[in-house]
This record gives structure tokens, C-alpha cells and sequence, in this order.
């Protein structure tokens, strides 16, 4: 009996998503999906052009043109921020039997994985054959079963690079700097930071911090205020979603008039309001320099850092190999999933890097969130040497960069 795929994209693009949806096609054609003429479908902006039939044919697209496409950033389906509850999953289900679909690959973050719980489990209750696969992607590295994630990798060198070349500036002409990173809740990319000096011999970022320390406003003071006095000049990496003591995101009372998305989170990457509220904090708290206000400037790195079309070889491998994984369980007969990546060798036991793919199971992802791990931190704000172990391999070879 005949049957078609659809793979769709959701959330936050990225700089390798498209080689996940090309990894799956790439996976079913090696499997000989389509030797039967069967068809693979991708929709146009996830979920919400699947219920509306709104689809791209890939099934005979050419090699050459996907090889492109892959190495485009962001979503070359088109993505959606739709967070399907049961009702919208019901539509869901009715969309991928009309068409005749029988295979569902969904490239995004935890919430997408839940849709794909969601829809699997209404499948298999109304005893409709649909092999749900969730593949893995974020920018933010917060998914539960997994070492990292596609979309990390990338941004995390683009974070990187901006923070030594931004170091270079700050050395430039002396003040204090603040990059306000992604992060909601996990802080992987703003500790990626630290990485800059590796490229520079700045000492830049002096200043990291991340959600999973709570941020006190006194003792940031202090940070600054020590490092100034230590180097003439201070730079800061600081996560959107920092919070105090009681749990609280800073930025988010901070924009407490600004837009919600659909998950009903204030968007923070979108605002310029945490950077500006911490440069007029140190303007009012440290010490003047001879005589004026010390020069304060802060940056939001907002959208660029997830899609900066430098990707990390790594994580395009992956990205691309987590795809074709997906399509292969889906063809062995498994009949849900997510799709992780584990690390072969453990930190710290002098082996390369080297990464392997494996199913779990939906329920594992759906809907959870990991944090950057205790021992990848360093104090309130730095990280170990434990992350810098964990996350070199993954950028790839970072240029080096001198001054006089």
C-alpha cells in the first residue's frame, strides 16, 4: 500500500535545520521510499500548512539543489511558533489521513517533540498506523537526552567570534561592554562566550552569566566595578533569562508591556530593554572615571546568532545525520521517536570527540528542559574547565586573532 512522508520545521531556525529535512529525505531515498512512488512532502511552515494542505514536493527534488539547500540557514520549509494542544493535534491527525501520510518528521525543539507525542498517542488510540519521529534542534542546547543539539554547535562559534572581535573593541577604547545572549532558561549559549578567549588574548568576556546562577544586581556591581579596577576595562556576556534568588527573569519584568508568543513568554530576544536596564544600573552605581560617568554600552545579539551562515562542520554532520537516522528508524519499523546524540567518550577521558545517534522515546523530551550541568560552571560568573571541554569540538577550528 502506498503511503506518503511530510517533514516539517518549527521554532527558532537555524544555521543546519535544513540539513536535518535533507537528511530525512536523503534517508528514505537510500531506503527506497520513493522506488514505489511513494512521496515525500514537506510543509510549508510546519504544522500550520499541514492542516491547511499546504505542501512542497521533495520527493524527486535533485541532490545538487538539496546540497544548497542544506547549507542555507534558517528554515527553508518556513517555520511556525504554533504550540498544538489536543484540539489542534486532532486536526493534525485528520490532515496526515487525508493526504495519505504515514510517516510525520517534525525538526524542532521540546515543544515540537510534544506534538509529535501528542499526535502519536492519537494515532495509535483511534488505530491509525503514523510513525511520528521528533528530530532534534535549538540553538538554545536545552533538550533533555541528548549531549547537545543541532543548532547549537553554530551558534555557539557565532557567539564565539562576536565576543573576540567585540573583546578587541572593548580593548580598542576602554568602557565596559554588555552582549546580551539567547537563553530563556538554559545557559549553554551564553557560556559558549567564554570561547572567545581562545580566539583573542583580551581576558574577554571578563563577566558570564547565565540563568541557572541567580543574578544579584549588588554583587554585579561589585564584578564590574573589580574588573575595571583590575583591567581599565570590563566586558560582559549575559543571558536573556537570568533570574534572581526567587526564580524571577529579570528581563521579562523588565518588559513587562512587551510582546507574547504563542508559548506565552514574554519575547525577550526581540528587546534591547535587559541591556539597557543594566547599562543604566552601572552608569548610576560605579565609581566615576576621572570625574564622568563611565561609558557603558550594551548589545542584544538577538536573531543573528542562530542563523549566522558560518555553521560549525560538526554540527552540519549531525544536523544532517540526525535526519537520515530519523528516516532510518521510521523504515526499520519503528513507529515513534526522538531522534538523540550522545558522546562516545566521556569528558575528561583524553579520547577524541566522537558522536553516535540513538531513538528515545518521546516522553523523554516532550515538553522538558535541561540546564547547563553544575560542573560546567565556575563561581557566579565564569564557566570550567569542564565546558570548555565539552563544547570545543563542537564549534569546529576557531580563527586566531592578534593586536599589536
Amino acid at each position: 500500500m502506498r503511503t506518503t512522508a511530510v517533514i516539517g520545521q518549527s521554532g527558532g531556525p537555524t544555521a543546519v535545520i535544513n540539513q536535518s529535512v535533507v537528511g530525512v529525505v536523503q534517508g528514505l531515498r537510500d531506503g527506497g521510499f520513493t522506488a514505489d512512488g511513494s512521496k515525500i512532502l514537506g510543509m510549508r511552515h510546519g504544522v500550520s500548512g499541514l492542516v491547511k494542505g499546504e505542501f512542497v514536493d521533495l520527493t524527486d527534488i535533485d541532490d545538487a539543489r538539496l546540497d544548497r539547500i542544506a547549507v542555507s540557514p534558517s528554515a527553508g520549509l518556513g517555520s511556525t511558533r504554533d504550540k498544538p494542544d489536543q484540539a489542534y493535534c486532532e486536526r493534525i491527525l485528520e490532515a496526515c489521513t487525508k493526504h495519505g501520510i504515514g510517516l510525520f518528521f517534525y525538526v524542532g525543539g521540546n515543544d515540537s517533540s510534544d506534538t509529535c507525542r501528542i499526535v502519536n498517542e492519537l494515532a495509535k488510540s483511534k488505530n491509525i498506523e503514523l510513525r511520528c519521529f521528533h528530530v532534534p534542534k535549538t540553538v538554545d542546547n536545552d533538550l533533555m537526552a541528548n549531549d547537545h543539539t543541532p543548532g547549537f554547535p553554530s551558534a555557539a562559534r557565532f557567539v564565539a567570534m562576536a565576543c573576540a572581535a567585540d573583546g578587541l573593541d572593548n580593548a580598542s577604547i576602554p568602557g565596559v561592554k554588555i552582549n546580551v545572549i539567547m537563553g530563556r532558561h538554559a545557559g549553554f549559549l551564553t557560556a559558549a562566550s567564554a570561547l572567545a578567549r581562545d580566539i583573542t588574548e583580551t581576558g574577554a568576556p571578563h563577566l558570564i552569566y547565565v540563568p541557572e546562577v541567580a543574578f544579584d544586581t549588588d554583587r554585579f556591581v561589585q564584578d564590574v566595578q573589580r574588573t575595571i579596577d583590575a583591567h581599565g576595562r570590563c566586558q560582559i556576556a549575559v543571558s536573556e533569562g537570568i533570574q534572581n534568588a526567587a526564580g524571577e527573569a529579570i528581563g521579562a519584568t523588565l518588559i513587562k508591556s512587551g510582546q507574547v508568543d504563542d508559548h506565552g513568554n514574554v519575547q525577550l530576544s526581540g528587546s534591547g530593554a535587559l541591556g539597557d536596564a543594566l547599562s543604566d544600573l552601572l552608569k548610576e552605581k560605579l565609581s566615576p572615571i576621572n570625574g564622568k560617568a563611565p561609558r557603558v554600552r550594551a548589545d542584544t545579539f538577538g536573531y543573528l546568532q542562530r542563523c549566522w551562515p558560518d555553521a560549525s562542520p560538526i554540527d552540519q554532520r549531525e544536523a544532517r545525520g540526525s535526519g537520515k537516522f530519523a528516516a532510518q528508524c521510521a523504515l526499520g519499523g519503528d513507529v515513534d521517536g526522538s531522534i538523540a546524540i550522545t558522546r562516545v567518550h566521556e569528558l575528561g577521558s583524553g579520547q577524541p570527540y566522537t558522536a553516535a545517534f540513538k531513538r528515545v522515546e518521546l516522553t523523554e523530551v516532550a515538553a522538558k528542559t535541561r540546564h547547563l550541568p553544575s560542573e560546567f560552571i565556575k563561581g557566579t560568573d565564569d564557566e570550567s574547565d569542564a565546558f570548555f571541554d565539552y563544547c570545543r569540538p563542537l564549534v569546529g577550528e576557531l580563527p586566531r586573532l592578534e593586536r599589536f
